[in-house]
């Protein structure tokens, strides 16, 4: 018996809509039951909160879709300004229906002018007959624009007097939304994380055509009971069963076991999915990579430079800040000249410099260097003139919060802050690449 019942669609719509999306069936007949009828005016706005990969963009997209309702799709993320927000809107609104696929460009400064230009849009293509919906992802960068953007939207049908509904779809709560001068409540809805059970039929869903779906539904079981505890993301246990996979069918393509034999595929299986613990969510080495690694039977640390921490994401000068600092650490403070002046003159390499020169730096660890020694060696490796702004400064102590660079001595001496660089040569090697 099917889940999704609704008069105004077709029972074959709905129950193809209901395989799209399993474990949501109770989401989906909830909003369906919001929706209402194609020319019903629905509630004015709806706001869709849950855990990253539980389901709610690909829910909006497919329910909107396979329904054939009217609607504009826009990521907050990728127009992260009002202005950028609003012109998409009204964008994707001129060619919804239009038959050609240009549509010009409708500048829009403020909201005042979006409802404006949006009354004109619905009027002219003909969509006043039925519903339009806007859907907002990742909605909670609304709160980064201007103060009337969020409450704009949320009373969007009352300020154009048509029949829009906007769906904000976020992974906060709605208490960290509400402006403090209040705004119009929105309807919210719950998205709850899968659990093991809804993991395992999804998962289950997508087996190879050359295999039976029991024995793919075995495997699913088997790497849930590893993963499960450490990681409930969708989209990242779907990339470890699609990696793994081969790897676990080896012994019956070799011939030296079948589909049943639960026993012997689990401990061909096992210390791969164990080596796989170690890149959840950090992704540290690609598809590829991995299976080469898989084939090699070799260790994830053996693959140099490809560590999580090589591939932190940094300011442009914050690199260029923690190179030098690195250098500073490293380096005596007499050969400062020598490395980093075009015109340092002759120097000549005495006894004691030769005898101290023996021993590496990189086996006495770092040395603490003031905070006019890391800006004049910036200065000069930076090819363009750098300004000592205060954004230079607060990068600098962003690199001490992320523990990248450490403090050292009280905050009360005389002579300026002292720091060491932290992070090792790999590292350095890795940004400086």
């Amino acid at each position: 018996m099917p889940n999704l019942e609704h008069p105004a669609y077709p029972a074959a719509t709905l129950l193809h809509l209901e395989s799209l999306v399993p474990c949501r069936e109770s989401q989906v007949s909830m909003l369906l039951s919001i929706f209402g009828e194609r020319q019903q005016f629905s509630f004015p706005s709806i706001f869709i909160y849950g855990h990253t990969s539980s389901g709610k963009t690909y829910v909006m997209q497919t329910l909107l879709n396979t329904l054939q309702l009217p609607h504009v799709f826009v990521n907050c993320v990728e127009y992260f300004t009002s202005r950028l927000l609003l012109e998409e809107i009204l964008i994707q609104l001129q060619s919804y229906s239009s038959e050609t696929e240009q549509t010009s460009h409708v500048p829009c400064d403020t909201f005042n002018d979006f409802v404006r230009l949006f009354k004109q849009a619905v009027a002219s293509r003909e969509l006043e007959d039925q519903t339009l919906y806007i859907v907002l992802d990742r909605a909670e960068q609304l709160r980064e624009m201007e103060v009337n953007i969020l409450p704009g939207f949320l009373r969007l049908q009352e300020l154009t007097d048509r029949n829009v509904t906007v769906v904000l779809l976020s992974e906060i709560v709605w208490e960290l939304f509400r402006p403090s001068t209040g705004c119009f409540e929105p309807f919210t809805l719950y998205f709850p994380d899968y659990s093991i059970g809804h993991l395992q039929k999804i998962l289950s869903q997508n087996h190879p055509p050359e295999y039976s779906a029991d024995f793919y539904a075995a495997y699913i079981n088997i790497l849930l009971g590893v993963f499960y505890m450490v990681c409930r993301d969708l989209k990242e246990l779907q990339h470890l069963a699609a990696l793994n996979f081969s790897k676990y069918c080896e012994p019956v393509v070799r011939g030296e076991a079948n589909e049943r034999d639960t026993r012997k595929l689990w401990k061909n299986i096992e210390p791969h999915l164990k080596k796989a613990m170690q890149t959840v969510y950090l992704r540290e080495i690609s598809s590829s990579q991995w299976e080469r690694l898989q084939r090699d039977d070799g260790e994830p640390g053996q693959l140099k430079g490809l560590s999580a921490h090589t591939h932190m994401e940094l300011p442009y000068y914050s690199k260029f800040l923690l190179i030098a600092a690195y250098l500073a650490s490293y380096n005596p403070v007499r050969t400062d000249k020598r490395f980093f002046l075009k015109h340092h003159g002759k120097i000549r390499k005495t006894n004691f410099m030769k005898k101290h020169e023996k021993t590496s730096n990189h086996l006495l660890g770092p040395k603490p260097f003031p905070l006019d020694r890391l800006l004049a060696i910036l200065y000069s490796i930076v090819d363009i003139r750098v300004a000592p702004t205060a954004n230079i400064f607060s990068q600098i102590t962003s690199l001490v919060t992320l523990q990248l660079l450490s403090m050292v001595g009280h905050n009360d001496q005389l002579d300026g802050p002292r720091y060491k660089c932290t992070v090792s040569l790999d590292f350095i090697r890795a940004i400086a690449r």
